[in-house]
């Protein structure tokens, strides 16, 4: 185990996770902007250290259904990693995408959660070229998986997972503004000695 504790996090140490959330978000709107061939604005993505039970709640309602999208993190540093989205976003992006009136919305069929799945393929990997590049780490994220369900249910399991990591896990709020706002949280939790690694290369002392 390393001996960083995320309780003894510092102000540099939160600069850094702001500008890998300010990289990442930035890097995803422009791969979202040519999915969908328009143009989208990003507003700032808020960045917060959140205990691990607080999840659930940070997200919105525990009963709101959400789209969670989950990875694992591999090569130089390992953990889990979740890309949410709300319904409403979900929906304008795959109308977007399969060029259907913006107003369908019935259940998503599995053409549709495969692109969705695509989505947030995307955005994971924007914000892990974005650590990996402040880092010069070898990051990739494994095969993604895809669950539509209640807030509460999708993120029971990797916060059983996250939990068996670390008590903390990064959070970073952004808002993609298009034709409507679209709404998304990424979920970062790297295993305690892969934020060693990550410090140590970002020239952090631990």
């Amino acid at each position: 185990m390393g001996k960083f504790s995320l309780e003894e996090v510092n102000n540099m140490y939160m600069d850094v996770l702001k500008e890998i959330g300010n990289i990442g978000a930035g890097n995803a709107t422009t791969a979202i902007a040519k999915m969908v061939g328009a143009r989208i604005d990003m507003s700032v993505p808020s960045v917060k250290l959140l205990e691990v039970s607080e999840l659930g709640t940070a997200v919105g309602n525990e009963d709101d259904t959400i789209i969670g999208i989950f990875l694992e993190v591999e090569n130089d540093i390992s953990g889990s990693m979740m890309f949410l989205l709300d319904i409403e976003s979900g929906h304008y992006l795959v109308n977007t995408l399969m060029g259907r009136d913006l107003s369908y919305k019935e259940e998503f069929d599995e053409m549709d959660l495969s692109a969705l799945k695509e989505v947030g393929n995307i955005i994971a990997a924007s914000y892990l070229t974005a650590l990996s590049s402040l880092t010069n780490l070898r990051i990739a994220p494994s095969v993604p998986y895809i669950a539509v369900d209640m807030a509460a249910a999708i993120l029971s399991v990797p916060a059983i997972q996250f939990g068996m990591m670390g008590d903390k896990a990064l959070l970073i709020q952004t808002e993609i503004n298009a034709d409507v706002a679209i709404n998304g949280y990424f979920i970062l939790m790297p295993e305690q000695d892969s934020y060693d690694k990550i410090l140590t290369s970002l020239g952090i002392q631990i």
